[in-house]
């Protein structure tokens, strides 16, 4: 045990001085440093005022040791190799130094060296360095001196004393204040105190001087510098530099032995405040006014005067911004806010508050405060979009996905609760609704672009909050219906009846069929077509226009009426067509037909005796007219008024009117008028030669029985045929001939010519209607006959060009049909025969991708056809007969490609990136893919999908319509930081074509782990003794979060009362801020916390002290008495162990080892050496008295008491 310099008479005392530099601002040493300092830069050197200075203690954080080269004889620290800024933790961050001085010469009163500690702050500058907090500093620098006192009697020294070397000396052993700065100088001790200086610089005392060796005497300086900046600012002008000094007493053996032969006293004499609790955490309303209150803090200081008033401080720990949002008073500790709070911009504060009191030296306390802001619904619903525009095709299946719309809330989650519906789903927009929780919008009713064509549909997000009430936002989607060729043409009417008279001129105008389509755009393109019934290609139809005009001469007489099956064609793809267009096309008669008579002239002969009323002779005319163009007159012309024949006007029969008289006369010759009843009337006439004969009795006879003739169709009305001749052997017998039989449609005519008869073609011949003619001949001397067959074959000519049944084909033919494929086999019909009909097709244009066989007219695929290169070709393909000359038709062949689902979709994009906050609430959109098909239709309509793929094990969906993924299930970055998902887009062809996506995920860290600590409790084993500041432990946690949020700040929150221990904020490293005395406590139990605000984590730290041997065995004087009476009979002297010495050691580990140092020569009393058990020697077994002094010492690890025993007996 320490004893008083009062009790130790020949120990001497030291007043021991404790230097505080306390200028304006400073509260710990700077040094600024590049990043680019070349290794060997000198950071820090002790400072020396003419001696040398060396290195005892450098303490420093653990990542910044392996960059520092300390010199300790040289007392310097330098680099020993660059800093990398960006990877330092901390920035500044602390150094502290603690070395010996030495003086040279010394004092009266002192010993020749100084003890100087200092602390400080690195700040590393460079591109890329911030700021990184890194813990207070605490004060700048402290100086012990210690002094010998020759003379302390009662802990007094005596008036005018020197008590330290000059003032100027030791000031010049603190580095300047800041980079730059100076140091105070001409030093006046402050007004009101009992001190003074001596002319050169040394600080005594007056009077005599008492020491309080619990508090010390605080003695304060004033002096001058020059003012921060540097000696030359402010035109040389000195400044007041506030300098503290604190003189403390201690003995010269305690100080030597630096906790050998007695144990060290505590030098914390003020005591550090205390927090209670040192975590404080408050909840604070958003949007309140400045000056809110937040929370009172309250730190104890059991310090009474100055050393126990406070002073409150805080600073922001991981955001700056929270700095000037809040505000602490210095005096009471009220925390108010500065400005406006928004949880939005920043929901959790987070304060290191720190006490500060103001003793000697300053002590502080620290504590942790979190401000958390709570929500008030602020914030409208915000739509991704305020406006959505998305197309469908019309009649889509009923539950068919448009889109999704999406709406954030950036309130909390109770005031972010939020509903979709649809404001106005009446009417026509009933056809769709809302999911009111995911916000898929689906049709619920059939979609027809016929009926509505386009949808806006008023969508609403509310919030369902109730501070103070919900609030909700609009958003606008329009919905465009895009058509799908879904109906037919129609035409305007069911059948069409038109007129047209036969002269009317080719390339006329007769008719306008119209077809309306209700789609749209090429959908609604009608294209017309003559399907059937224009097998003479009399009539041509606009494809655009539906205009049908006469292209070639018609005539009713060839044909009276047309009926024509047109098609309405629209331009879709697939196309839809009518068929069920007809158009009678009525041809009207015109009178453009004159009679003709079948034969002229007529000759025929009658013989002179045949009765009144004896038909002649029968003329007749036809007229290729109708009606009454077509009804005839006959009468005869050129007659006498006595003219003996006569003819029926209607059936052109020539009788007998009156009796002849071949004597009179015996040859007639008149004409015959044909005439119709056309307005205007045409006519034609016919020359008649009657002969009157005389009666005989011999037939005519033919020579041969049977004329064969060939004649081509196209021989000219008028031509001869052929001349059949009879004989007749009566005498002056004449023979007339007439086609008795045979003459189908009056096509032929014979005349009595040169004793025969010559037949003639008297119409034009139609190798199609009649292909032979067999003629019944009957040749007549007027009353008897022979008959003769005149066979007649008509040959045919090149009379018609071929003709196409339609002008215009469509077929269709699937792209992925190969290469040789028949699309279709086009014919036309030629009513010719022979080569005259023999057709031959070709195109009048080389396109490559078709061709078509010249003879049968099958077109049929060259090369390979892709529907998203060309959908449709137009052929013009010509047939041609091969008659003389050729003649030939033309029609339109389109050939429409169908697609077919060849094309997989495909990406814009090689991959997709994107990333998300871990903490974001379900269904929040990530990103979006997009892909595109070449095909069309169903073919190319994309959807996307996970199936088949990668869904990040179900925590990512995929919006089917759209692409967008978002998050199924609350995500977790500690669990997966990345996700690399597989999605595809796949089309709706048959079968479908899929392309797969890589989407790569990235989870964003929030501060949702608290810090954990290894285990729960731990174990650190103290030696006693050790020097103060020593790091005792390293007690870490780690937090599963990263970069700010993996920020760990640690305090000690219980069982440090009074504050023997400091745990460094930032790196958990445990410091003993006073001497750990095993005999005092040799365990302290306090509780540490782990921060990541606002989630904190605890354990518990056992600190057990090693016991050393710093304390002698303590002995006091003590006597043995004993009495010893003899008799004859018995002895009372005792034998065995009567005592042991009355010593202990206050170390428990201690081992005593006892003996006599003299009085004991004789051996008197036996000593037990190792247990210090006495006995006495039968020596003392008489009866002589007795009284002995011994000196006994008593070690323990060569530390010795020596104590006086006397013994008696």
């Amino acid at each position: 045990m320490a004893r008083s310099c009062i009790e130790a008479s020949a120990l001497s005392c030291t007043l021991l001085l404790l230097l505080l530099l306390n200028s304006a601002g400073s509260r710990s040493f700077t040094v600024h440093l590049s990043e680019r300092a070349a290794p060997g830069t000198l950071l820090l050197h002790l400072p020396s005022a003419g001696g040398t200075c060396s290195i005892q203690r450098i303490s420093a954080p653990p990542f910044a040791r392996g960059y520092l080269e300390v010199d300790r004889t040289a007392g310097s620290v330098r680099l020993s190799r660059r800093l990398p800024c960006r990877q330092l933790p901390a920035n500044p961050f602390p150094v502290r130094l603690s070395g010996r001085c030495s003086r040279p010469g010394g004092t009266r009163t002192g010993t020749g060296w100084l003890t100087v500690s200092s602390r400080w702050h690195i700040h590393l500058h460079g591109e890329g360095c911030r700021r990184k907090a890194a813990g207070g500093g605490g004060a700048g620098g402290e100086l012990e001196v210690l002094l010998l006192s020759s003379a302390a009697p009662q802990g007094c020294l005596p008036g005018g004393e020197p008590l330290l070397p000059p003032v100027g000396e030791l000031l010049r052993l603190l580095p300047p204040p800041s980079p730059g700065g100076c140091r105070p100088f001409s030093c006046q001790p402050a007004a009101g105190g009992r001190f003074a200086l001596s002319p050169d610089g040394r600080l005594f005392n007056p009077g005599r001087l008492c020491v309080d060796r619990a508090a010390g005497v605080p003695v304060r300086l004033r002096c001058r510098g020059c003012p921060p900046g540097g000696e030359g600012r402010a035109g040389g002008v000195l400044e007041d530099i506030p300098v503290e000094v604190k003189l403390v007493l201690r003995t010269l053996r305690e100080e030597r032995a630096g906790g050998g032969v007695s144990a060290r006293r505590k030098r914390n004499v003020n005591t550090g405040p205390q927090f209670q609790p040192p975590i404080y955490q408050v909840s604070v309303p958003e949007n309140m006014p400045a000056g809110t209150a937040v929370i009172v803090l309250k730190a104890v200081d059991p310090d009474e005067g100055e050393a126990g008033r406070l002073d409150y401080s805080m600073d922001a720990l991981f955001d700056s911004r929270s700095n000037s949002l809040f505000i602490i008073d210095p005096l009471t500790g009220r925390v108010t806010t500065a400005e406006t709070l928004d949880r939005e911009t920043k929901d959790t504060h987070v304060f290191r508050v720190t006490a500060l009191d103001h003793g000697l030296p300053r002590r502080t306390a620290m504590a942790t405060l979190t401000v958390t802001v709570s929500d008030t619904n602020d914030h409208d619903p915000l739509f991704e979009q305020q406006e959505y525009k998305e197309s469908v095709r019309e009649n889509l299946e009923i539950g068919y996905e448009v889109l999704t719309v999406r709406a954030t809330d950036g309130d909390a989650p109770a005031n972010a609760n939020i509903l979709y519906r649809i404001l106005n789903n009446e009417g026509e927009n009933a056809v769709f609704e809302i999911d009111h929780r995911s916000g898929v919008l689906r049709t619920r009713g059939p979609v027809d672009r016929e009926k509505v064509d386009s949808y806006q549909l008023l969508v609403e997000a509310n919030d369902q909050g109730r501070n103070p009430g919900p609030r909700s936002s609009t958003a606008t989607v329009h919905i465009t219906v895009e058509d799908d060729n879904d109906n037919t043409p129609q035409f305007s009417e069911k059948r069409y009846v038109i007129q047209v008279l036969e002269d009317v001129a080719p390339n006329t105008q007769v008719l306008q069929v119209t077809a309306t389509d209700r789609d749209k755009g090429n959908n609604a393109l009608v294209h017309y077509s003559i399907m059937s019934g224009n097998t003479r290609g009399q009539f041509y139809i606009d494809a655009q226009s539906g205009s049908i005009d006469v292209v070639s001469q018609l005539d009713y007489e060839t044909s009276k009426e047309y009926t024509l099956r047109i098609r309405a064609q629209d331009g879709g793809r697939p196309p839809l067509s009518n068929i069920t267009g007809l158009v009678t096309v009525q041809v009207v008669d015109v009178n453009d037909n004159a009679p003709i008579f079948v034969s002229t002239p007529f000759q025929s002969t009658v013989l002179e005796n045949v009765p009144i009323g004896y038909s002649i002779l029968h003329v007749q005319a036809i007229d290729a007219d109708s009606g009454n163009n077509s009804r005839l007159e006959y009468r005869l012309i050129n007659t006498s008024p006595d003219f003996p024949f006569s003819i029926n006007n209607n059936t052109g029969w020539i009788v007998v009117g009156s009796e002849l008289d071949r004597e009179t006369t015996d040859f007639y010759n008149f004409g015959v008028e044909a005439r119709d009843q056309g307005s205007p009337p045409m006519s034609s006439s016919a020359s008649v030669s009657i002969t009157v004969l005389d009666v005989n009795d011999n037939n005519p006879e033919f020579g041969q029985k049977l004329y064969q003739i060939r004649l081509n169709e196209d021989a000219a009305v008028g031509s001869s045929v052929v001349t059949v001749s009879a004989i007749d052997r009566d005498v002056n017998s004449v023979v007339t001939y007439q086609i008795s039989s045979g003459n189908t449609r009056n096509r032929f005519s014979i005349t009595s010519q040169s004793g025969g008869g010559l037949i003639t073609l008297a119409l034009p011949l139609d190798y199609k209607l009649e292909r032979q003619y067999i003629l019944t001949v009957t040749a007549s001397d007027g009353t008897r006959f022979d008959t003769v067959q005149v066979l007649i074959n008509v040959t045919d000519a090149n009379t018609h060009r071929p003709v196409f049944q339609s002008s215009h084909y469509t077929v269709s033919i699937n792209e992925d049909k190969p290469v040789g494929t028949t699309v279709v086999i086009i014919s036309a019909t030629d009513e010719d025969t022979g080569e005259n009909a023999r057709i031959t097709y070709f195109m009048e244009d080389s396109i490559p991708q078709f061709q078509i066989e010249p003879d049968s007219g099958a077109v049929t695929t060259l090369m390979d056809l892709d529907y998203e290169d060309q959908v449709s070709y137009t052929l013009a393909i010509t047939a041609k007969d091969n008659g003389i000359p050729q003649k030939s038709d033309t029609t339109y062949l389109e050939i429409l490609v169908n697609d077919v689902n060849d094309n997989a979709p495909q990406f814009l994009r090689d991959h997709y990136q994107g990333a998300v906050y871990e903490d974001v609430p379900t269904f929040t959109s990530v990103l979006q893919i997009s892909a595109t098909d070449r095909d069309s239709g169903l073919n190319g309509r994309v959807f996307y999908t996970f199936q088949g793929g990668d869904d990040g094990d179900g925590d990512f969906i995929i919006e089917t319509t759209s692409g967008i993924v978002r998050t199924l299930r609350r995500l977790d970055r500690e669990n997966v930081q990345m996700y690399n998902l597989k999605a595809f887009a796949v089309d709706k062809g048959f079968p479908a074509m899929r392309t797969a996506i890589d989407v790569q995920v990235t989870v964003l860290d929030v501060n949702d782990n608290p810090p954990v600590f290894e285990k729960d409790e731990f174990d650190i084993f103290v030696d006693e003794n050790s020097p103060i500041g020593l790091v005792v432990a390293r007690i870490t946690a780690t937090d599963p979060d990263e970069g700010t949020n993996a920020q760990i700040m640690y305090q000690i929150v219980e069982g440090n009362i009074p504050e023997i221990f400091q745990l460094d904020i930032f790196s958990g490293e445990l410091t003993a801020l006073m001497d750990l005395d095993y005999e005092t406590k040799s365990e302290y139990v306090i509780v540490v916390q782990a921060t990541s605000a606002p989630l904190v984590s605890r354990a518990t730290v056992h600190i057990r002290l090693l016991d050393k041997n710093d304390n002698i065995p303590v002995l006091k004087n003590f006597k043995i008495i004993f009495n010893n009476y003899i008799t004859n009979k018995s002895s009372s002297f005792p034998t065995g162990v009567i005592g042991k010495i009355p010593a202990y050691d206050p170390d428990i580990s201690d081992t005593l080892q006892y003996s006599f140092d003299h009085g004991n020569e004789l051996n008197l009393i036996i000593l037990n050496q190792t247990t210090g058990e006495l006995s006495l020697s039968h020596a003392l077994d008489n009866n002589r008295p007795l009284e002995a002094t011994m000196r006994v010492s008593v070690s323990a690890n060569k530390m010795n008491s020596f104590y006086q025993v006397d013994d008696e007996g």
